[in-house]
């Protein structure tokens, strides 16, 4: 219950009390059942699940009354308070709503209101054995709580009859129930059921997993508040079915992280660089902006000494034409810092790049420079001697096609993309993050933007992506 109020504050919205449960009125709604039996609108019955099945009819063709619809107020009363005190089996008795089995409505034609389970539960433990099915705790339960408009997705439609007819027999404040089109957005799904799945079957690693559709999930992976209410205005609410493009909402994402997540260099796959004409044991402090679209934000150090890293896909020995990045007698700047020179690199046994060297131009510090050199590339790096490990996770779409549950004849789990998480566990990070609070979201210089993640320890940052700079996922999938 805590956590369901922590998302919902976290998403902006007002708590305004502690969330029900229709067990909360399981005395009120037994009272309910009570009222329709003494007006004759509700009969207990000893058919079996197979027999209601076949007298409810089909859609082009009346029920058949139960033969047990017939049982008098006083006979229903008393079976129905030995349903309550136990002493049938379970399965042995119904209680249905005494309504019409010629009706059009399929769940008009007396539905099942209670029924009859032995088991004990999570919030009022052993004292019940008779539960209330959804269509008849659904109304009363709005009703009790005052709610005026109850939202449900379009599959309730045909519901909402069977929600009034209650309401008006039962002469109860009388909420309204109001469909509306399901959200669907591509590469996820909302089904409660197959959400289950992933999550007993660990194909996540539960139901705060940053790939997982969930306002915990969301938030964990660094979603924040303000870009999923942007999501939802932009979308709308429509009473036909329709799936949204994911496009929308991380581009919805990018566009608020981009005003309010602080910089920050790290280095995924890391390269040693040394700068040999740079004093050894010399390190100098350089001024980085922490936002650029919010001064407020303020500024941060960075320091800077002889040997840094950067990523190694950012070297190329033999690079072509209009390579912008580093590559021997090229030069190159790097973020908040000088402009370098690369001169050779060294190799291992098996030909991979174990240090790259390079010059630096004095003369060429970000915010002086004077050299007059004007490089087309722009690198980001960090510091070798106080840069910090980290682990960074790579997260990606949960499935690999726009709507794992559209195909009937294959099981949505044929779908889940197995590279949807992909774990760094050798990034480096500069010295300020440190210190991060779970939660606070970063731009990563030329990366993409990442989010603090709980499992972070003083040993070892733990970082999420959020969303990438840009759209690559689609990218790759045309291709």
């Amino acid at each position: 219950m805590e956590n369901i109020k922590n998302d919902i504050q976290w998403l902006g919205f007002e708590w305004n009390g502690e969330a029900l449960y229709a067990s909360d009125y399981f005395e009120e709604l037994y009272q309910y059942a009570v009222k329709l039996i003494k007006l004759g609108l509700a009969y207990v019955d000893d058919s079996t699940p197979e027999e209601i099945a076949s007298m409810k009819g089909t859609p082009n063709e009346p029920g058949v009354n139960s033969p047990y619809k017939s049982r008098t107020i006083e006979e229903n009363l008393d079976l129905f308070l030995r349903m309550k005190n136990g002493e049938f089996e379970d399965g042995s008795k119904v209680l249905r709503a005494n309504i019409d089995m010629a009706s059009p409505n399929m769940l008009m034609r007396d539905p099942i209101m209670y029924r009859i389970k032995k088991e004990h539960h999570h919030r009022t433990g052993d004292k019940w054995c008779i539960y209330p099915m959804y269509d008849f705790a659904h109304g009363q339960s709005d009703s009790i709580e005052g709610i005026t408009h109850s939202f449900c997705s379009l599959e309730f439609i045909h519901h909402r009859p069977l929600y009034d007819w209650f309401i008006e027999k039962l002469e109860i404040f009388p909420s309204r129930q109001i469909e509306f089109a399901r959200m669907n957005v591509e590469y996820m799904i909302t089904s409660k059921r197959r959400l289950l799945k992933l999550v007993n079957d660990h194909y996540v690693s539960g139901w705060d997993d940053p790939r997982m559709p969930t306002i915990s999930g969301m938030r964990r992976r660094g979603y924040p508040p303000a870009s999923i209410r942007t999501f939802c205005d932009k979308a709308g609410v429509a009473k036909r079915e329709n799936t949204i493009e994911i496009n929308l909402l991380e581009a919805c994402v990018r566009e608020e992280l981009n005003k309010t997540a602080l910089r920050a260099m790290a280095v995924l796959n890391p390269v040693k660089v040394v700068i040999t004409n740079y004093s050894e044991g010399k390190q100098e402090e350089l001024i980085a902006e922490n936002n650029p679209e919010d001064p407020s934000a303020g500024n941060r150090t960075l320091l800077f000494g002889r040997e840094i890293y950067i990523e190694r896909e950012d070297f190329m020995e033999n690079a072509p034409a209009k390579y912008f990045r580093m590559t021997p007698g090229a030069d190159v700047r790097l973020k908040h810092a000088y402009i370098l020179r690369c001169t050779h690199a060294e190799k291992d046994d098996q030909g991979n790049i174990t240090t790259i060297y390079a010059t630096y131009y004095p003369e060429s510090k970000s915010g002086e420079d004077t050299s007059g050199i004007k490089p087309k590339g722009t690198l980001h790096w960090v510091h070798a001697d106080t840069a910090l490990d980290a682990e960074v996770r790579m997260y990606d779409r949960l499935f690999t096609v726009p709507n794992p549950v559209d195909d009937e004849e294959k099981d949505f789990l044929e779908f889940f993309n197995p590279d949807s998480l992909r774990i760094n566990a050798s990034a480096k990070v500069e010295q300020s993050l440190g210190n991060t609070q779970p939660g606070t979201s970063y731009q990563f210089f030329r990366l993409g933007y990442f989010c603090s993640d709980p499992d972070s320890s003083p040993e070892k940052q733990v970082f999420n992506l959020t969303v990438g700079l840009k759209d690559s996922f689609t990218k790759a999938m045309k291709k």
